[in-house]
């Protein structure tokens, strides 16, 4: 499994299926109901092998982006599980289809978005989803599930809390021809203080040479994009870290509770440098954990749950992994 996860670490599948067919892959999942080892993976991209060996891993890799409703106003548009994310966002840009331009540069497949409900500088795939076309693995059935029903909340949906239960083999996305920039995070602002007008093509460039300069490349350091969520906490803990540091980075997001900076709580707790062996967090962004060479995902794993009980011990503050554990 080394090449399909981006930490690049040792894994073993005892079964590998990749298919390019729905047909196929119903098949497939209908005469094996039995197993109860699924493992479904897209691009690998926000995937920990934790232990060296696993069971059966079921790839989709689907490709098509297909027009199926267009208004003056909007389109409609059914992308394949196995299309990747940034080549989609990347073809919406070229034909002004605006709503997914500040999700670009994220690493994946389109299959995978919805379920980590993908989200980056005020943009999330919640916004833009209309339908979410899958196999159910009990029964090998078709099943289609609207927005509501994808129960999306912040880097959470059903099938995240579902998981393993459904296979995605293609989402529908409702995108506009009206292009309302959506620009108001300070570092975005300041990549685009240069330009005349903001367009797409502008929104999409600057959040690309933001990330490349913020991320690490998966080529060269092993990774999965942020480790942690960013926590949510109520008013009498926002109180409590306001008193730490006034500066804290916390913002309301209800009147009851707010978000805490992740990156700020374990910047905090651990330090910019804080690594042990071959793992560490990397030295631009404090919630990306780096294997610097021949890691394990057992290592990467301790590392990380050391992380968090850091930071629990100094803040009383839990945190969330995102990346998927297998």
């Amino acid at each position: 499994m080394l090449p399909y996860n981006t930490f690049n670490v040792p894994a073993t599948a005892s079964t590998f299926v990749e298919s390019d067919n729905v047909a196929e892959l119903v098949d497939f999942i209908r005469s094996h109901r039995d197993s109860s080892a699924f493992i479904l993976l897209s691009g690998g991209s926000n995937t920990l092998f934790a232990s060296e060996r696993c069971e059966m891993v079921v790839r989709p890799v689907m490709q098509g982006i297909e027009i199926v409703d267009e208004t003056d106003d909007y389109i409609l548009v059914n992308v394949a599980a196995g299309e990747n994310w940034d080549n989609f966002v990347s073809w919406c840009v070229e034909r002004h289809y605006a709503g997914v331009e500040n999700l670009s540069y994220i690493p994946g497949t389109v299959g995978a978005s919805p379920i980590q409900n993908i989200g980056a500088y005020g943009a999330e795939a919640k916004d833009v989803i209309e339908t979410v076309e899958t196999i159910e693995i009990a029964t090998g059935k078709i099943v289609t599930f609207n927005n509501q029903q994808c129960q999306f909340d912040y880097r959470d949906s059903y099938f995240k809390r579902n998981k393993g239960k459904y296979l995605i083999t293609a989402v529908q996305f409702r995108l506009s021809k009206k292009f309302e920039p959506n620009v108001k995070y300070r570092d975005l602002q300041l990549e685009l203080v240069r330009k005349a007008y903001i367009t797409l093509e502008n929104v999409r460039n600057a959040i690309i040479n933001i990330r490349k300069r913020k991320l690490p490349d998966t080529a060269e350091l092993g990774n999965a994009g942020s480790f942690f969520k960013n926590p949510t906490i109520n008013g009498e803990k926002t109180k409590e870290l306001l008193q730490i540091n006034p500066k804290a980075p916390i913002y309301p997001v209800s009147l009851e509770n707010s978000k805490a900076s992740a990156a700020w709580l374990v910047q905090q707790a651990v330090g910019r440098n804080f690594r042990d062996g071959a793992v560490g967090i990397h030295k631009l962004q404090s919630l990306v954990i780096v294997n610097y060479g021949g890691a394990t995902g057992r290592e990467i794993l301790d590392f990380a749950r050391k992380i968090s009980n850091l930071v629990a011990d100094k803040f009383g503050v839990e945190l969330e992994m995102e990346v998927n554990i297998v």
